[in-house]
């Protein structure tokens, strides 16, 4: 499925709302909106931008993790994986 890396969260969707985050950050990071080794916005952030819960958010970062896009440096951030084909 391919999302548009601007798109919103539509809460009517199939997709649930953790799923339609976790496409829009990979979307976004294959349109070069972070660099490989660079950290994505914080999860507040991502809170406030699609207006979810953060339990909502951590869980399309963790989506992310296992798949290898991202990796998390505790005290330091998500950051974009340096060998990304997601």
């Amino acid at each position: 499925m391919v999302i548009d890396p601007d798109a919103e969260i539509d809460p009517g969707a199939p997709l649930t709302p953790y799923r339609q985050l976790a496409e829009i950050l990979r979307a976004r990071i294959q349109r070069g909106d972070w660099a490989p080794g660079r950290a994505i916005q914080s999860e507040t952030q991502l809170v406030q931008q699609y207006g979810l819960a953060r339990s909502t958010v951590r869980r399309a970062i963790a989506v992310l993790v296992e798949d290898g896009t991202l990796f998390v440096v505790p005290q330091r951030g998500t950051f974009v994986a340096e060998d990304n084909d997601a």
